[in-house]
This record gives C-alpha cells, sequence and structure tokens, in this order.
C-alpha cells in the first residue's frame, strides 16, 4: 500500500529524518501571536494570541509526508487548526487567490488558495497524539500534505492574504512555485507558464 502511494523518485527511510533552515526558535508563550494581514475582507489586521489559538477548534489529518530531498513518512496523524477555521475568524477579501505563510525569522512559503484550503491541509500542534518538538515545528506549523514538504512550513507566526502571488523564501531561491511531489515539480526552470508569479 505505501509503495502505491509513493511519488515518482521518493522512498521511505528508516527513522523519522529532521531537516530545517536555520536554528530552532525558542517559543515564548506571552508574547508569540498568530497574525492575519493582507487582503483581509474588513481591511484591518487580525491577531491572536497562544491562548485565543490554543482555543480554537482543532481537527485530525492522517496524511503521508514528502520531502522535495526524496524521502516521504508514511501516514502520520496530525493535530491542530483547519484553514477553514482561520478563514472563518479572519475572512479573506474578494479577489484573493494566494497566501503567503509567514514563520519565525521571516521565513515564508507561498501557496494556491486552492492548496491552503484543500482537504488534509492543517495548522499541526500535535503529531501522532504528541505535541510537536521544537525540532520539527512546536507550536505550530502549517501540514500541505499533497505539496512537497518545504510547503510545510515550521514555526509559523502568520498568513498574509494575497492579490497576486509572490514567492516564498525556496521559491525565491530556484524552487519550484507549486512544488506538486506527483509531477516532480522540485525547481523553478521545470515551471510552465501560468505557474509562478507573472
Amino acid at each position: 500500500m505505501e509503495e502505491s502511494r509513493l511519488p515518482p523518485g521518493q522512498y521511505v527511510p528508516r527513522g523519522r529524518p529532521v531537516i530545517h533552515y536555520g536554528r530552532v526558535p525558542a517559543f515564548k508563550p506571552d508574547t508569540w501571536d498568530f497574525r492575519v494581514f493582507g487582503a483581509t475582507a474588513s481591511g484591518q489586521e487580525h491577531c491572536l494570541s497562544w491562548d485565543d489559538f490554543e482555543r480554537l477548534p482543532r481537527t485530525t489529518s492522517i496524511a503521508d509526508f514528502h520531502c522535495v530531498t526524496k524521502f516521504s513518512l508514511m501516514a502520520n496523524e496530525w493535530r491542530g487548526v483547519a484553514p477553514a477555521t482561520i478563514m472563518g475568524a479572519a475572512p479573506p477579501g474578494p479577489g484573493v487567490r494566494h497566501v503567503m505563510i509567514w514563520a519565525e525569522y521571516g521565513y515564508s512559503a507561498n501557496l494556491r488558495m486552492s492548496d491552503f484550503a484543500a482537504p488534509g491541509t492543517l495548522f499541526a500542534m500535535e503529531l501522532d497524539e504528541k505535541p510537536l518538538s521544537p525540532d520539527r515545528g512546536f507550536p505550530l506549523r502549517i501540514v500541505v500534505p499533497h505539496l512537497y514538504a518545504w510547503k510545510s512550513v515550521k514555526w509559523v507566526r502568520g498568513i498574509e492574504y494575497l492579490l497576486e502571488d509572490r514567492r516564498g523564501f525556496w521559491e525565491e531561491r530556484g524552487y519550484h512555485n507549486v512544488a506538486d511531489p506527483w509531477r516532480e515539480q522540485r525547481y523553478s526552470y521545470q515551471e510552465e507558464p501560468g505557474e509562478g508569479p507573472p
């Protein structure tokens, strides 16, 4: 069954490798916040404290996880807050077709709204019934299981609603703007017309 769920070029490793860029940030619950800004329906920025975020309803997603370095971790059980919950509390304005996920240290990744709102996408707080470990994104990461894992940003601090697409951290450094593992969309030179920002 696992073999049939592996995208081209991927393999299942021994153990669970952890990869990230930069150092693991310290979590300070008293000053942590989650911001929703950009093209919001109200035109205003929305801000949630850690206590506010913890009170949001949670859901579970069981999904595979595909790293662009070619390993896949199968059947992970993520628990957290669905993007629909965030969009209900802080709706996007008309014309929003993309979002930028922002994290600690200014790290970012862009997503099409269809990927952000897709079933399985989740702002995860737990993995396999335990709180995320710091190196896996504690206290909050987004998980976008149908795309390569650099889109599943760790240490998330907010989302920006975009009227026009804009490349995030790795996308600016030569990674594919869409990142579909089933099409092996690893690098920007593979992009077809319409897959990147104007």
